[in-house]
């Protein structure tokens, strides 16, 4: 992730008067911009959206892909663009046009420029929301690390490679972890 050339952090209300500008976090008040998401990377998003989304009631649940600001604290602000947030639709709070409540399932697919300190990073601020369970897959090994929020943090309760995902808070959903990669 690239920062911008200046120094100076915004405030929330500063980031709100800001040209929209896509994908784009802000960590600690530090605007990061992100560069799009690879071919593979997408596809994996979108077969589990598409996979996902077939199970659920869309009056009670909204699924939403990466395009959405999710604030994590206004001060110092940081807002986070998870590729993929499952929602309970009485539990949704906006404001501002972003979202200021925690999604009951986080999606975060790996890119091999990830760092350890920027998945620690996100993860933490996920728990800091209040993100009761969190899926980490990645690509290149095939793996889905699934994380539940216990005493405030996210702790690792899973490492898979095959079988079924289903999330607590969505039981009806139950998702084959091999109908998520691309062929």
């Amino acid at each position: 992730m690239a920062s911008l050339p200046h120094s100076k952090t915004v405030t929330y209300e500063e980031w709100l008067r800001m040209p929209e500008v896509k994908r784009e976090e802000v960590v600690n008040g530090e605007i990061r911009i992100m560069p799009a998401p690879s071919w593979k990377h997408g596809d994996v998003i979108e077969n589990l959206f598409v996979l996902m989304l077939s199970q659920v009631d869309k009056r009670e649940v909204r699924i939403r892909l990466a395009e959405f600001d999710l604030i994590i604290r206004r001060r110092p602000l940081t807002a986070r663009i998870p590729d993929l947030a499952v929602f309970q639709v009485n539990t949704i709070v906006e404001q501002d046009g972003r979202i200021h409540s925690a999604p009951q399932l986080v999606v975060e697919v790996l890119s091999p420029s990830n760092t350890r300190r920027e998945r620690a990073e996100k993860l933490a601020d996920y728990a800091a929301l209040g993100v009761p369970e969190v899926w980490v897959l990645s690509p290149e090994a095939r793996t889905v690390e699934v994380l539940y929020l216990e005493n405030g943090q996210l702790r690792r309760q899973a490492l898979l490679v095959e079988g079924i995902l289903k999330p607590r808070h969505f039981p009806g959903v139950q998702v084959d972890i091999a109908r998520i990669w691309p062929d």
